[in-house]
């Protein structure tokens, strides 16, 4: 069925996609008219400019006078909208070409172009026609689009364009493609979209809010829909058909039947649930997910056209993904010396490993592991280790044994580790067809889908009837799931596939096995293509049965190639990929304009707290610097890690934050690279001391080093079920950013709703390098990245802790004397890291606890005395905690006194309100909310199209936002005209004498007083007041009183008095403060400037 696309622009654009009976037209809504607004307007507008009206219709009785086409090139399925830079796009696909049929009436198409229409304006129309793949021909994997996009202003969807036409993206407007045969089969609906599997749909971002619109439609109105094609739904992978030929011999020599006449399909889905390139995106997440999922399906329809017969359809499935525990590799420039990490400890990793387990079970019911690992790379042979430990950790592995040929077997659960390289070593890959026979018991076991279609009598209806279950799946692995698996799924299909004849009795020619593994060799190279940037090592194998030097030499220049594409173009590819997914930090789906779902979702944020827990977790964060030292790793750190008053408090943290920083004697040597060793063993220590005399013992989370500095997250084991979304980050600040001395280490994750991050650094040292510590911390907030661009203030809770290396600015026998004194209020005022903050050079919106503590530097090792060595380093609270976020409370700031460096460390104990959504709550609220307002709208249709030019705010009940404001104005209601009574001002001429005092932040809020006080001061107009303390305002002697506490009584960082404050910033006439000039920040000083000694850092 043809779709048209069609444009009107004479009034507000308006497009259409136009089959022979319905069409489907996207308009602009109120807010997503683009006017000429700043760039700074434009991104806060940006939620509002993301919607459109959306009306699904016959096109029996619409006018389509001023409709036009809007290209030459045929629609063949939309595929969704996105929004980019505040402009919505429908994306439809524009060509595509016949690849496979599955069965009669089950054809799939790879999509080889798409295009992007601007719904809300015409600024992108001439870039339409610009190609990006005219022909569908491979592309060169290193220069995707080279030659075919002209130059200057691009359009902004192009990447995704490149994407979606590089022909790894297949659809079918006939069958459900996300679902293997065997779960569609008894399907009675054979196109509903809605019950497409979402973990294969690559366009789930762009098409849900059309599936939301769907779900509104009433029931005919959505087969409709359905049935007109018009929405489509895309997989990534591999799908390819090879015709079958009937032999003419009907008998072999062993008196079988030659046959099976028909179609081979295979295809191969890829998950877009941990999508990502090869270095971007490896291991587990917190869901269960793994990276470079892959659910391969084997499938041979035979078609019989004698009378009486009936035809069969086999389908054999296996999965292939990345080993299901938390780890990473960095890109390198040389093959096989990529380090691997594993980030997160085996008890903190167990639950993810089970929610992945525990879904394949039951998705596809027993599982058997083929891990095809070396046993002699390290990085490898420690996968295998970790993966080994979790599998016999795993509830789905209780009662199995382990025979001698190192495989397991269980009820739901097996694992066999076959070192694919060790075993093909000498005798070629020839030797990789025993592994069928290692695995021969599941491989029967399991069984195979086998499926019957009869004509019944009375006309032409299909009766289709299920005769074998597929009872398990393979799940295989490499370290890539690439090449080595690929090899291995293809000969455990041929298995299958052999065992399925040996039960009919039949057998096949001998052109169908040199198909069969043409199409497993194609399968490989599209996977790997996706994947590594590359076709698959070994596919010279695959496909002819055996290696030869023009394949080892393809395979080498493969290995070249990837390297280059990992470490150059994979970082733009993965963010293609993240926005095609809408995973980008702060990317939304389209909002279309619905009143009712307006009202919805305005109610639901209104009534959060139904759905909402509120839970308050403690947070522990401490921070050493070592000085190199490891003589403290078997000492009782009880007096940091457990300090006595939280002792008697009776509370234990729920989460451990322990930042080091050199824990490495900082050597020329060592600047530039990671020795985890050390870092090692002060996880150990920290470890033994926590969980001394718990019960519910903490665990190790994730672990992060950047030479010296390292990040420690500690879990009590009842609540890492609540943590998702772990990942680290690192930022190097030493030597321009080369040297790994100085920089910052970072780990951030999700607990239930609510987004924390802990930043652990050690900034640039020296007395007088207080900009080069500012510029650090700018290159650290600005530059440390997470996954989908996530930067540290994308977060709801944010702590920073260490050596931060800010100086006093007094002289050294005066900040001595002042310690001696306990005056460290005057040590506070002159403290380099409080002047900075203050100035908003540095940690702006940061707040810290008071100090009550001596300086942290530099001491004497192994006593309380400072520095007395000839460089007599002035002593300075290096060590520090900053924090921000509406939902932290810090509870205490202290420091103690273990004497095993130069440093003393630092701790912290905060409170941390968290958010834990109920879904269930809060779909079934949703869900009421919207029938209530659908049956209140009964009756009242009016198009979406025709209503959008009203103020869509006057379509919902306009309600307070706060209590004590007024409803929100519109163009119907004000909230300053009563009753329609014209605006007037209430506000009366001062008496003589008297001067207008500062009123309450809301001016609806019931305050005393007429508002004027007795001035006791005579000003005039424009002279100043005095600047003395003693004509401040009595609010002003207020503010130095209340000097160190928030408006939540939370302690602040701030203790300085006013005449701290005065001294940087003038009175008004008004009682207000004026900004004055950048505070003076205190040097050296000069009896040290001139020092024979210099001052070197810590």
């Amino acid at each position: 069925m043809a779709i048209k696309v069609l444009v009107n622009d004479s009034n507000d654009r308006s497009i259409a996609l136009v089959t022979n009976t319905h069409a489907l037209f996207f308009k602009q809504s109120a807010g997503s008219k683009s006017k000429n607004i700043s760039v700074a307007e434009k991104e806060i507008r940006d939620t509002d400019l993301s919607q459109c009206a959306v009306e699904f219709s016959e096109i029996h009785g619409r006018n389509f006078d001023g409709y036009i086409p809007v290209s030459a090139r045929p629609c063949f399925g939309c595929l969704g909208l996105v929004s980019l830079g505040g402009d919505v796009f429908l994306c439809v696909i524009t060509s595509a070409r016949e690849v496979a049929a599955v069965r009669p009436h089950e054809t799939v198409s790879r999509i080889y172009g798409v295009e992007y229409y601007c719904v809300n304006r015409t600024g992108f129309d001439h870039l339409i026609e610009s190609e990006v793949n005219t022909y569908p021909v491979e592309l060169d994997p290193l220069e995707p689009g080279r030659g075919q996009q002209a130059t200057g202003w691009e359009h902004p969807c192009l990447p995704l364009r490149k994407l979606l036409s590089d022909g790894t993206f297949y659809y079918s407007r006939e069958f459900d493609l996300t679902n293997r045969l065997q779960d569609r089969a008894g399907s009675i609906e054979p196109f509903d979209i809605a019950s497409f599997d979402r973990g294969f749909m690559w366009n789930s971002h762009m098409v849900e809010p059309l599936l939301q619109f769907r779900s509104h439609l009433s029931k005919i109105d959505r087969i409709k829909l359905d049935d007109s094609r018009i929405l489509t739904c895309v997989i990534r992978g591999f799908v390819e058909s090879l015709t079958i030929q009937r032999p003419i011999s009907r008998n072999d020599s062993r008196g079988r039947i030659v046959g099976l006449p028909g179609s081979l399909t295979l295809i191969s889905r890829l998950s877009c649930r941990r999508a990502g390139t090869r270095f971007n995106s490896r291991g587990i997440d917190d869901d269960g997910h793994v990276a470079n999922f892959v659910e391969t399906e084997t499938i041979i329809w035979s078609t019989e056209k004698l009378p009486n017969t009936k035809a069969i359809g086999f389908s054999y499935c296996q999965i292939r993904g990345s080993i299901p525990i938390f780890w990473e590799q960095q890109t390198g420039l040389l093959p096989n010396q990529q380090k691997i990490h594993i980030t997160r400890s085996r008890e903190a990793t167990q639950p993810a490993f089970e929610k992945h387990m525990e879904g394949l079970v039951l998705k596809y019911g027993a599982a058997h592991i083929l891990n095809l690992l070396s046993e002699t790379k390290t990085g490898e042979v420690e996968l295998s280790t970790h993966y080994r430990y979790h599998i016999s950790a795993s509830p789905l592995f209780v009662g199995s044994t382990k025979s001698h040929q190192n495989r397991y077997i269980a009820s739901l659960l097996r694992s066999t580790e076959y070192d694919f390289h060790a075993e093909t070593k000498g005798s070629g890959y020839e030797a990789a067809s025993y592994v069928k026979h290692l695995v021969k018991q599941s491989l029967d076991g399991f069984g195979y889908f086998l499926i019957e279609d009869s004509k019944i009598a009375q006309g032409d209806k299909i009766n289709t009837q299920p005769i074998l279950q597929q009872e398990g799946i393979f799940r295989t692995n490499c370290l890539d799931c690439l090449d080595r698996t690929n090899l291995i799924q293809g000969i455990l299909s041929r298995a299958c596939i052999e065992s399925f004849l040996d039960e009919r009795g039949q057998t096949v020619g001998q052109e169908f096995w040199p198909q069969h593994s043409a199409l497993w060799a194609d399968n490989g190279d599209a996977l790997s293509k996706i994947y590594a940037g590359t076709g698959a090592l070994k596919s010279s194998f695959t496909r002819s049965g055996k290696m030869s030097w023009a394949g080892a030499i393809a395979d080498a220049r493969k290995s070249a190639t990837r390297m280059y594409i990992n470490n150059f173009a994979d970082k733009d590819r993965q963010n293609t990929i993240d926005i095609l997914l809408g995973r980008i930090v702060g990317q939304e789906t389209v909002r279309l304009h619905d009143p009712i779902n307006d009202f919805v979702v305005n109610e639901m944020s209104k009534r959060a707290e139904e759905y909402t827990l509120k839970k308050q977790i403690t947070i522990y964060a401490g921070t050493f610097n070592l000085n190199g030292q490891t003589a403290g790793i078997h000492e009782d750190l009880s007096e940091w890690l457990k300090p006595t008053f939280n002792q008697k408090l009776r509370v234990r943290p729920d989460i451990v934050v322990v930042g080091f920083q050199e824990i490495v004697e900082l050597s020329p040597q060592q600047i530039m690279s990671t020795d985890p060793m050390r870092r090692q063993l002060w996880e150990n220590a920290v470890l033994k001391c926590l969980n001394k005399h718990e019960e519910n013992e903490y665990i190790l989370l994730r672990g992060g080093q950047l030479v010296g500095a390292a990040l420690l997250i500690f879990v009590r084991s009842s609540e890492i079920s609540c943590i998702k979304n772990v990942e680290g980050g690192l930022k190097k600040t030493g030597m321009s950013g080369v040297a790994g001395n100085k920089g910052a280490v970072a780990v951030r994750l999700e607990y239930a709703s609510t987004r924390l991050c802990f930043v652990t650094a050690h900034l640039a040292a020296g007395f007088s390098n207080t900009d080069e510590r500012n510029r650090d911390y700018a290159t650290i907030s600005n530059g440390l990245r997470f996954q989908m661009d996530r930067q540290i203030n994308d977060h709801d809770a944010i702590i920073w802790l260490g050596d931060f290396n800010y100086r006093i600015g007094l002289p050294d026998d005066k900040v001595r004397n002042l310690i001696k004194m306990g005056d460290l209020q005057t040590l506070y005022e002159n403290d380099q890291l409080h002047l900075q903050m203050v100035a908003g050079l540095a940690f702006s919106y940061y707040r810290e606890g008071i100090i009550t503590f001596n300086p942290t530097y530099k001491f004497d090792i192994g006593v309380d005395t400072y520095d007395t060595s000839e460089k007599a380093r002035i002593p300075a609270w290096c060590d520090r905690i900053l924090w921000k976020g509406n939902g932290l409370r810090q509870v205490s700031y202290g420091s103690s006194s273990v004497r095993i460096s130069d440093h003393r460390p630092v701790f912290a104990i905060f409170e941390c309100s968290v958010s834990i959504v109920n879904e269930q709550v809060k779909e079934y609220l949703k869900e009421k909310l919207y029938k209530q307002q659908q049956n209140n709208k009964n009756g009242e249709s009016k198009s979406c199209l025709d209503a959008d030019n009203e103020d869509n705010d006057d379509l919902l009940e306009l309600q307070p936002l706060s209590t004590g404001l007024p409803p929100p104005s519109s163009e119907r209601q004000k909230w300053w005209l009563n009753d329609g009574l014209p605006a007037k001002s209430t506000i009366q001429v001062p008496p003589s004498g008297q001067r207008y005092h500062q009123q309450p932040v809301n001016p609806f809020k019931e305050s005393n007083g007429n508002g004027y006080i007795q001035s006791d001061h005579k000003t005039y107009h424009g002279e100043l007041l005095d600047r003395n303390q003693s004509d401040l305002s009595p609010q002003h002697r207020n503010l130095q009183a209340n000097i160190g506490h928030d408006n939540s009584g939370s302690p602040c960082r701030s203790t300085v008095g006013l005449n701290a404050i005065s001294s940087y910033r003038d009175v008004t006439p008004g009682g207000g403060i004026a900004p004055k000039t950048t505070p003076h920040v205190p040097k050296k000083p000069i009896d040290l400037a001139y020092s024979p000694q210099k001052v070197s850092s810590s």
